[in-house]
């Protein structure tokens, strides 16, 4: 991979600048000149909400777990700056094709309203399949995701590396493995790269992370800092 087309992906849009998964964040992540952004979703009862933990503490003013709660309340709440929780329409609307979206799945029976948003934008609103990416620690609902669409990009999320990854290949047919910086090796990028698949890797923001992660020819970051990762890939181009 030349640095020149390594992508840079907002992580939970510019999570180092503002609220993590908020409008306000993925604004950040667009102005600052992410390729992609990712987010994270849960589907309560028939809403996709965009947030990361299934218990409100850490990232809201609520407590309690949000599959417990109406979504009149988890709407009401303040994620930072007096931010709302987003619900999934409204960051595709907000992002209206400017850059690509990583939607990771967090919760059980998530991929088919998903996809069925998804599918509602490419028919409806102009989009393309090849504007967005499923990824997911829970190959059941990339299964579901597969079976439900051929093409759409899957990407594979995991801590460490598998040793043997062949029955990944057959039954998802993925297009990425992501994987944390603290496992990534020169080893499984180019073992990746035979394979036909991407490596992309999370989440780095130091610059010494990134100049690794660039050195090791891996295809995408995901950062808190897109402004700070752009403009070092485009340093490693001189």
């Amino acid at each position: 991979m030349k640095p020149e087309n390594l992508i840079c992906f907002g992580h939970q849009g510019a999570a180092g600048y503002a609220p993590e998964n908020t409008l306000l964040s993925f604004r950040e992540a667009i102005a600052r000149g992410a390729d992609w952004i990712e987010l994270d979703v849960h589907r309560v009862r028939d809403a996709l909400l965009v947030i990361h933990d299934y218990r409100l503490e850490r990232s809201t003013n609520g407590t309690g777990i949000i599959y417990d709660k109406p979504l009149s309340y988890l709407r009401s709440l303040n994620a930072g700056n007096n931010e709302k929780i987003p619900l999934l329409p409204e960051v595709f609307d907000l992002v209206n094709r400017r850059t690509g979206i990583n939607i990771e799945i967090k919760s059980k029976n998530t991929a088919g309203p998903v996809l069925g948003l998804i599918d509602h934008y490419v028919r409806n609103h102009g989009w393309s399949y090849d504007d967005f990416m499923i990824s997911s620690f829970d190959q059941y609902e990339l299964k579901t995701i597969r079976k439900l669409n051929r093409d759409i990009k899957i990407g594979i999320i995991m801590f460490g590396l598998p040793i043997y990854f062949g029955h990944l290949l057959r039954t998802l047919k993925p297009y990425s493995f992501n994987v944390s910086i603290e496992f990534i090796n020169k080893w499984f990028v180019k073992i990746a790269h035979r394979k036909g698949l991407k490596v992309f890797v999370f989440t780095a923001n130091h610059p010494d992370d990134i100049k690794r992660m660039i050195d090791m020819d891996v295809d995408g970051i995901f950062t808190d800092y897109p402004d700070r990762t752009k403009a070092i890939i485009n340093e490693s181009t001189l």
